[in-house]
Order: C-alpha cells, then sequence, then structure tokens
C-alpha cells in the first residue's frame, strides 16, 4: 500500500464507533525502587514511591480503541461497591461513557495490583471472582448491548474475554445473531471458558496458550503446518471468517474461510519485528482493537495481521498496561507495511 492509503486508514479509525463486551478491572499499580533484600524471606523490598489505578481489562482495549481515534462503548458487569466505584471514576476521567455498565451486588470488581521494581515487574496479586454473572444480570447486559448497538449504529462489536464470568455462551449467541441481522462484524480475544462458544463471527483471535488450551492439543509456533488442520477444523465447524493466531515472537498466523462455506482459502504467518520487550501485559488487548476497527473499514485480512502484529509489539516496549500511541504506530506503519 501507498503512504497515503495508510494514512487514509488511520485517519478512517476517527469516525468509528465500537463496542467492548467483556471483562473490566482495575489495574492498581505501586511503583516503586529495590535496593536491599528482606532479612524476613530471600525477597527484594520495594520502597514505594508512586501509587496509580488504571483501567484494565475489557477496558484497556477500549482506551486502545480511544486512543486510535475511534468511540468506544464499554459493556460488562462490576460489583456494587467501592472498588466498583473507583472503576466507573476511571471511566469518566478518560471520557469513557459507562451506559454500558451494570452494577451487581453478587459480584466484587476485578482489581490486579502489580508491585514494580525499578521498573521490573516483581509481584502481582489477584481480587476477583470467576463465577458466571447471574441469568437476570447477564439479561440486564445484553439489553444494555442491544440498546447501544442500535442507538449508537456500532460499526465493529468485540468480545473481550478474561474468564471472569460477565461473558457466557448464551450472551455470544444473542449478540452474535443480532450482529449477524445488523451485519456489524465481531471480533473475539477469546479464553479457555468459551473459546468453543465463539460461532458465525468475523474473527477470532487466540494467543498460541490459549489456542493450545482451547483445543486441549500442543503445536510448534514456528511450523505454520502444525497449525493448519487444527485451525481449519475449528475455523469451519464455528463457521468464523478469519482466525488469527499471536505466537509472540514467532509472529502472527491467520487464516481466511470463505464466509458461510466450509472452504479456508488462505492462510500466512508474518513474522515479528525485533523489539526491546519491557512487559508484554495489554499486548493482545492493543492487538485486538487495531484489528477490530480495521475489521470494520473492510480491509484485507492479510494488512489487518501486519498492523495488529505491529501494534501489540509496540506496547510491549513499555512498563504496565497502556494503550498504543497511534503516532507512533502509524510512523512505523509507513515504514515498515
Amino acid at each position: 500500500m501507498t503512504s497515503l492509503e495508510i494514512t487514509e486508514i488511520f485517519e478512517k479509525f476517527n469516525s468509528l464507533k465500537a463496542l467492548v463486551i467483556g471483562d473490566v478491572m482495575i489495574d492498581s499499580y505501586l511503583w516503586g525502587e529495590v535496593e536491599r533484600i528482606s532479612p524476613e524471606a530471600p525477597v527484594p523490598i520495594v520502597n514505594v514511591n508512586k501509587r496509580e489505578n488504571r483501567l484494565g481489562g475489557a477496558a484497556n482495549v477500549a482506551l486502545n480503541l480511544q486512543a486510535l481515534g475511534a468511540t468506544p462503548f464499554l459493556c460488562s458487569v462490576i460489583g456494587d461497591e467501592p472498588k466498583g466505584e473507583t472503576l466507573i471514576q476511571l471511566m469518566q476521567s478518560q471520557g469513557l461513557s459507562n451506559e454500558g455498565i451494570v452494577k451487581s451486588p453478587n459480584r466484587i470488581t476485578t482489581t490486579k495490583f502489580r508491585v514494580i521494581g525499578n521498573n521490573t515487574q516483581m509481584l502481582r496479586v489477584d481480587e476477583e471472582m470467576d463465577t458466571n454473572v447471574q441469568d437476570d444480570e447477564s439479561e440486564k447486559l445484553f439489553l444494555a448491548i442491544e440498546n447501544l448497538i442500535r442507538k449508537e449504529k456500532i460499526n465493529v462489536i468485540i468480545f473481550e474475554d478474561y474468564d471472569k464470568g460477565v461473558i457466557t455462551s448464551t450472551l455470544i449467541d444473542k449478540v452474535a445473531g443480532l450482529a449477524s441481522k445488523l451485519l456489524i462484524p465481531v471480533a473475539a480475544d477469546p479464553k479457555r471458558r468459551n473459546f468453543k462458544s465463539y460461532k458465525n463471527i468475523t474473527l477470532f483471535k487466540p494467543n498460541l496458550k490459549e489456542l493450545k488450551e482451547g483445543l486441549k492439543l500442543d503445536f510448534n509456533p514456528k511450523d505454520p503446518s502444525d497449525l493448519k488442520n487444527p485451525v481449519d477444523e475449528l475455523q469451519v465447524k464455528n463457521n468464523i471468517d478469519n482466525i488469527m493466531v499471536t505466537l509472540s515472537e514467532a509472529g502472527v498466523y491467520f487464516s481466511q474461510k470463505e464466509k458461510n462455506k466450509d472452504t479456508v482459502v488462505f492462510r500466512q504467518t508474518i513474522p515479528a519485528h525485533i523489539r526491546n520487550i519491557a512487559d508484554v501485559s495489554g499486548a493482545g488487548d492493543t492487538v485486538i482493537s487495531v484489528a477490530a476497527l480495521c475489521l470494520a473499514l473492510g480491509l484485507e485480512m492479510s494488512l489487518i495481521a501486519s498492523l495488529s502484529n505491529l501494534a501489540g509489539g509496540l506496547v510491549c516496549e513499555e512498563v504496565g498496561v497502556v494503550p498504543v500511541d497511534k503516532k507512533k504506530l502509524l510512523k512505523e506503519a509507513l515504514t515498515m507495511i
């Protein structure tokens, strides 16, 4: 593609509206310096000099979409407790609508506490519950989703699944059915519990670990032929138009199926770009965000995979979960794609 065409794609991101469905959470950070080892146990002592709360999980996808210029709408179930209020405040501070957020007295708001010493993650402590939301809460969530889809004229829908119970197989079926009627592309970033429940969607984006766990098989990421048969079988069985598997340092593998037919027509592996990796946290959120916006624009899958692969690598150079830098991504895209 020409530089002008790439630039126009990035400009078109600004007109898109994306709906994100999934498990939202708070990423809570303790930043500090490590100068000695504890006399109580062989562990480092982190002298804290900064505390910070950030939006995480599916909310980080919304932040990535926002950073790319799109307008995101976040749909999830959170706890009706102080941390839930903290999450709402974080959303408001980022200019995100909370219209799609359902509060539940039966749940707590997922919080991941990360201790960072000398710019290196030393420890993570999770506070969460991962049982499925109750049926009435799931129905409230679907009604909020349906209302936003119709009212806001959504261009693309993203399932961002962290296996915390917000996304259920019933919710997937109902949203995918509605999206199909309204001709809205659907992308999914899965986890193990609902792995095989994503059917009749546009893009399915597991990483290698999720693919292995979801299919209960092992693969050699450096041998694309190892992925071919199981990915083809999943794609045809679940009627998924495109599957994109992120392979870390081995790049990304993708395959395309002819729409509503049982024929996989194209496969390709795109190598990773050499990076100074600082932290892989949140890279998958960035990949699905870029891929979804490209889907909404109807771009070729090879370009979608290339841009997504590039974006995922960029955020790995930063410490902590951070959204992609649009200007930096465009600059690299103009020189590397």
